[in-house]
């Protein structure tokens, strides 16, 4: 005898909504990983959200980001960005202690979760980047972070411009892209947040 199967309405709308689920998903992942495989993150933390502190913060960047732009210096692509910063953290942490004015300074390179941020010019999405953290004390002030590789944090329009030519085509369309993106990119931190709690 046989048997007909039928979908409900509301059977093939949930399987048509995870059909949906699972492709934003992939399509979430891919773009992740195309352009976090082109940058390393920078990270640093203030010890509290004083305004002195937050002020030395600035400073520690400011030479943070002096002590990095020479060595960086007609580096071209990512992973020869990682070698580098890799044989500079003690460098990078001597820099960042003279400019914290006695505050303990801790320096480290690894993988980080960020949320979607946008910047001046443009944004990216939520996921883990390999990511320079440099933390003031106990690290319990707001932070500021950017783009260590390719040199986004730079404010001259030139360097930027040159910098967001390291990107393949693609990716410095899609970073700089306004229409939409930033609604994706947010579909991206969901589904960040979503795997990171499947872990």
């Amino acid at each position: 005898m046989k048997t007909k199967c039928f979908l409900k309405t509301w059977e093939l709308a949930l399987l048509i909504a995870l059909c949906a689920a699972a492709l934003a998903g992939l399509w979430a992942e891919r773009t992740h990983e195309e352009i976090a495989s082109q940058m390393i993150r920078l990270h640093v933390l203030a010890v509290s959200d004083e305004e002195t502190e937050q002020a030395v913060k600035l400073q520690v960047r400011d030479a943070v980001l002096a002590y990095l732009t020479p060595k960086l210096e007609g580096i071209t692509d990512r992973d020869g960005a990682q070698a580098c910063l890799t044989r500079e953290l003690d460098g990078i942490a001597q820099a960042a202690e003279r400019a914290a004015e006695g505050r303990e300074v801790t320096v480290t390179l690894s993988e980080e979760f960020y949320p979607t941020r946008e910047y001046d010019g443009f944004s990216l999405p939520a996921g883990n980047y390999t990511s320079l953290r440099v933390v003031l004390g106990e690290g319990e002030g707001h932070n500021w972070w950017c783009v260590v590789y390719p040199p986004l944090c730079v404010s001259a329009a030139e360097a930027s411009r040159a910098a967001m030519e390291t990107l393949d085509d693609g990716t410095a369309k899609i970073i700089t892209e306004s229409d939409g993106y930033v609604y994706k990119f947010k579909l991206l931190e969901l589904w960040g947040m979503l795997t990171e709690k499947l872990r």
